[in-house]
């Protein structure tokens, strides 16, 4: 009897002694986790094959939207974008740096995909702020102090840049201290910070040193404006100045605390 229950528990043991897997899972369990893992693997092929092979996912059309003075055309051109190609694969921030330095008049652009087909490309222009003469022709400045485009006819409410800088004087210590880069966007500042009401007559702004900048009216009024700090108040101050002074000739708000005006 002893030895027939030794042999029945070796019997046992010897059944237990499987693979670890499988004595933790069980086969049945172990067979649904296989097929599990494999179906997982074809989806993954298959998701592949949809996104990179097949035709259901391909680059098809490309939209545009947000031109001013641009038009579609030129973006697409510019924008390259391969039509045909799988629509994974489309470098956007290629496309997005490609149309930034073949149309400098692109401020901000944004390529999306469109699934399943499609590309689109939305842009914003920049704005002129002030024009630079050219010969017969304008160079646009934007809000930035970028010279982005030259134009053959002047856009309506942009004044006039004009470097007035002397090579002598505060002038000269202005642009070597500055830079004319500096001295520009400066100017923008001003630009950006002229009333409403005025910036409608302004025909053009004077750059004769960092400290001294002025206005021009279309009217022949004039404007000194010193510089562009203070900005805010100083076109407050200039408001009620010419209100105060209307027949007055020319203001100067350059210390905005204590402006002035003379002329009539």
């Amino acid at each position: 009897m002893a030895g027939s229950v030794t042999a029945e528990r070796g019997a046992r043991q010897q059944d237990s002694s499987g693979p670890p897997l499988v004595r933790r899972l069980g086969p049945r369990r172990l067979r649904v986790i296989i097929i599990l893992v494999l179906l997982a693997v074809l989806l993954g092929v298959g998701g592949v094959w949809v996104l990179y092979g097949s035709q259901w996912t391909r680059v098809e059309r490309v939209n545009v939207s947000g031109t001013q003075v641009l038009t579609p055309q030129q973006v697409l051109d510019a924008a390259a974008v391969p039509v045909g190609s799988p629509l994974i694969s489309v470098d956007t921030d290629v496309i997005e740096t490609r149309l930034r330095e073949k149309l400098p008049r692109i401020d901000e652009v944004d390529v999306v995909r469109s699934w399943p087909h499609g590309i689109g490309l939305k842009v914003t222009e920049r704005q002129p702020v002030l024009l630079v003469r050219k010969g017969s022709k304008f160079i646009e400045v934007d809000d930035e102090g970028v010279r982005f485009a030259t134009v053959s006819e002047a856009p309506k409410n942009a004044p006039f840049l004009e470097m007035a800088v002397s090579s002598s004087g505060s002038g000269a210590a202005s642009l070597r201290r500055f830079g004319e880069g500096r001295l520009v966007r400066e100017a923008v500042r001003v630009a950006g910070d002229i009333p409403a009401a005025v910036a409608k007559q302004t025909r053009s702004v004077k750059v004769r040193s960092y400290d001294d900048i002025s206005l021009e009216l279309a009217d022949g009024r004039t404007i000194a404006w010193g510089s562009a700090e203070r900005g805010a108040l100083k076109g407050r101050t200039l408001i009620a100045l010419m209100k105060a002074s209307a027949a007055a000739r020319h203001f100067d708000v350059s210390v905005p605390t204590a402006p002035a005006s003379s002329g009539s």
